[in-house]
């Protein structure tokens, strides 16, 4: 008797395991239909895709960490840069003298590079009252060689005389058509201008359409090459409102390049817009070809 209450005891014991153990649940499956094993797996599969789109979608809006994050712009710059940019103090504005002088000693080219003047203002392009564009004799040249050309016949061999590299009009006209371009300045009589109208889309792109402004449509056409010899100048405001110009060569020295710079800012001063208030100028610098930049003391201008 002992024996077989113990043993109703232990089978109740297990009935109650078994009740609290939680069910297996099993899916009621059809031969067909939404309820089908093929269609339940379909189901899971889909909702398994869904859930992995999320969770590349959640990944991609994740700022990304790069293993090797971009350096400092002056230490993906050469050596020799490097090294010239080390003699000019960070965050200090120097006189026009003082950039023009650290300008010669930092150019890290070994040819005789151009020193580039930039100055940026507070004038808004978009606005027609507001665009800057003029043109000068540099008192100490450009230092380049420029090749002109003029496009006229009855003036032809005056502007021969007065130093044009290239002088005519049928000449000029069949280069053209050959796409050669053999000038870097083309001056040409307001009565020739209208041949030249259909190459206005291959000259105008490279800066060599002649256009009043720029002096290089004239009735003058000695004057207007001399003054190209001599190192005319062209320069206007980009579309942020900065002017862009070089101003010399490395080889000219301080002096003469300061003489170029100051007629520049006479210039730019003389130009300024009547609709724009407080202060004209922004920044200013200055920088060889490949040479590092300088900050001028907007005070010179």
């Amino acid at each position: 008797m002992a024996d077989k209450a113990v043993t109703n005891e232990e089978t109740k014991e297990a009935e109650l395991i078994v009740e609290a153990a939680p069910e297996k649940e099993e899916k009621a499956t059809a031969k067909a239909g939404k309820r089908s094993a093929k269609s339940l797996a379909e189901a899971e599969e889909k909702q398994a895709k869904e859930e992995r789109k999320e969770q590349t979608a959640e990944e991609a809006e994740k700022p990304k960490q790069h293993a090797n994050p971009t350096r400092p712009r002056l230490e993906r710059q050469g050596k020799k840069f490097r090294e010239a940019a080390k003699q000019i103090e960070k965050g200090k504005t120097y006189s026009l003298a003082e950039a023009l002088e650290l300008a010669t000693k930092t150019n890290p080219a070994k040819f005789d590079a151009s020193v580039e003047l930039h100055v940026n203002l507070s004038v808004d392009p978009r606005h027609a009252d507001q665009t800057l564009r003029d043109n000068l004799v540099l008192p100490a040249g450009t230092g380049k060689n420029v090749r002109v050309a003029v496009f006229a016949d009855d003036e032809a061999a005056a502007a021969k005389k007065a130093g044009a590299d290239l002088v005519g009009g049928e000449e000029i006209i069949k280069d053209l058509d050959k796409g050669i371009m053999n000038f870097d300045i083309l001056i040409a009589t307001p009565s020739q201008m209208a041949k030249l109208g259909k190459y206005a889309r291959a000259l105008g792109p490279r800066g060599l359409m002649p256009n009043p402004k720029s002096g290089t449509v004239t009735t003058d056409v000695v004057q207007a090459v001399t003054e190209a010899k001599a190192g005319r100048v062209e320069y206007r405001v980009d579309s942020t409102g900065i002017v862009h110009l070089g101003v010399g060569k490395v080889s000219f020295g301080k002096d003469k390049l300061e003489q170029n710079v100051r007629a520049v800012f006479a210039s730019i001063k003389g130009n300024k817009p009547n609709s724009v208030k407080g202060n004209y100028v922004k920044a200013i610098h200055i920088a060889t070809a490949m040479g590092p930049s300088i900050t001028v003391d907007v005070s010179e201008l």
